[in-house]
């Protein structure tokens, strides 16, 4: 195989649009065509995890050799990162070029496209959900308290607390902003386990305010510039 078709989908996209998709241009060989890595385009949330951290990334296209995402915020400087996908699957990558909100992975090892795409498609609303931990204050009905959040979701947390909660109490939560000013997110309980609870939001979180919230908390200069 040349060296071009390895290469394929791991530098930086063309700024024209067909190729940014993962299309061959249209001068290329029939016979490249076939050889080349086939494209798939998939657009679903992901996350990539790092030493410094889970940051969340959408999936453009993917191909056997790697995969570009598009990115809400800069990436840490490490290059080795994991891939998890929503339904579980997780694929070993290797940053190898970033362009403003845009990055390109080569896989560390062999990957069934089909596979990945067939799992990505058989759970489509499966929402992301990282394990960040951090301080929150709670304000209910009958007080206010602290709490942990122990894991996030554009729609709900898990969270530990002292204070006894009832399910389907209503509550609001303060987390960090961006805008300086905490924010205060409505919730409502729907399980309980010990101290442990599950919440669901009423005040749902868009992939990209998510996304730029995980930086903050995580590695927050990756938000500068």
């Amino acid at each position: 195989m040349e060296p071009a078709q390895l290469n394929q989908g791991l530098e930086p996209p063309p700024e024209r649009p067909a190729e940014i998709l993962g299309e061959l241009p249209a001068d290329v060989a029939s016979a490249d065509q076939r050889a080349a890595p086939r494209f798939t385009l998939l657009i679903r949330a992901a996350k990539l995890v790092s030493a410094q951290g889970e940051f969340v990334c959408v999936i453009r296209d993917v191909s056997e050799t790697g995969v570009s995402v598009r990115l809400f915020h800069a990436l840490p400087t490490c290059t080795d990162y994991a891939l998890h996908m929503p339904a579980g699957a997780i694929y070993e990558i290797s940053r190898v070029w970033q362009r403003d909100n845009e990055a390109g992975f080569s896989f560390d090892g062999s990957v069934d496209v089909a596979k990945l795409v067939n799992e990505s498609s058989e759970y489509p609303k499966r929402g992301l959900r990282l394990g960040l931990c951090f301080p929150v204050m709670v304000h209910g009905l009958t007080g206010s308290f602290e709490a942990v959040v122990e894991n996030l979701s554009q729609q709900g947390a898990r969270i530990t607390c002292d204070a006894l909660l009832s399910i389907d109490q209503n509550v609001r939560i303060v987390v960090p902003s961006l805008m300086g000013k905490p924010r205060d997110v409505r919730a409502k309980v729907r399980w309980r386990r010990d101290r442990h609870y599950g919440v669901v939001f009423d005040d749902t979180f868009t992939l990209g305010e998510f996304a730029r919230l995980a930086a903050l908390l995580q590695a927050p200069a990756l938000l500068e510039g």
